[in-house]
């Protein structure tokens, strides 16, 4: 998977700090066909919640705050395949959050681990790509207050030939195309090509 692709103009956004939320997460709430997720790091990540809702007193000046797992059984339902592919056991609060929501089975929400993995990637709708330093955590994509949030730079584009790319190679890692030749593979919990 070794490569370098010719230079050639890319149309791209430059993200840091809280940009990473308004620009990736919400994109992801907004979500209508897929998300697909690559990082090394997977813990909870609670969002701003602006739902009008019944019997719910909107706060003025403070945000409601969800986790992302109900985002993700909402998406679920109206059909949007929702993929992650990690390094590492998720922490406990995005496992504890995911089992409050049976309808996020292995079919709902695909988790994929390969130690290996250490991009940072995000796909929306096969429309909006992301690529930075941000893993999945409020810290790394803006959802943490201004004082303790990690310092993270990124990129989106839509540019076709990326996404193409970029989605190649998450789909390559995601079959397990790269298990049988891995270095790791008697350390990995899973291997993904069995």
């Amino acid at each position: 998977m070794d490569f370098i692709r010719v230079s050639r103009p890319v149309s791209l956004a430059l993200l840091g700090g809280r940009g990473h939320y308004e620009a990736v997460v919400q994109a992801v709430m907004n979500a209508e066909r897929s998300v697909w997720i690559a990082t090394a790091n997977l813990k909870e990540l609670m969002v701003e919640d602006h739902r009008a809702r019944p019997g719910v007193r909107r706060q003025l000046g403070r945000a409601a705050y969800r986790s992302i797992a109900d985002v993700f059984a909402e998406l679920a339902a109206r059909g949007v395949e929702l993929r992650i592919l990690h390094a590492d056991r998720p922490s406990r609060p995005f496992r504890a959050s995911n089992a409050a929501h049976p309808e996020l089975d292995h079919h709902a929400l695909e988790r994929r681990v390969c130690p290996r993995v250490h991009l940072k990637a995000v796909i929306v709708d096969g429309a909006l790509l992301y690529l930075g330093s941000a893993n999945w955590t409020g810290a790394g994509l803006g959802a943490k207050g201004e004082g303790r949030r990690n310092f993270e730079l990124g990129l989106t584009s839509r540019d076709d030939l990326l996404l193409d790319e970029v989605q190649a190679y998450f789909d390559r890692i995601w079959r397990g195309a790269e298990c049988s030749a891995c270095k790791l593979r008697d350390f990995c919990p899973k291997p993904l090509d069995e």
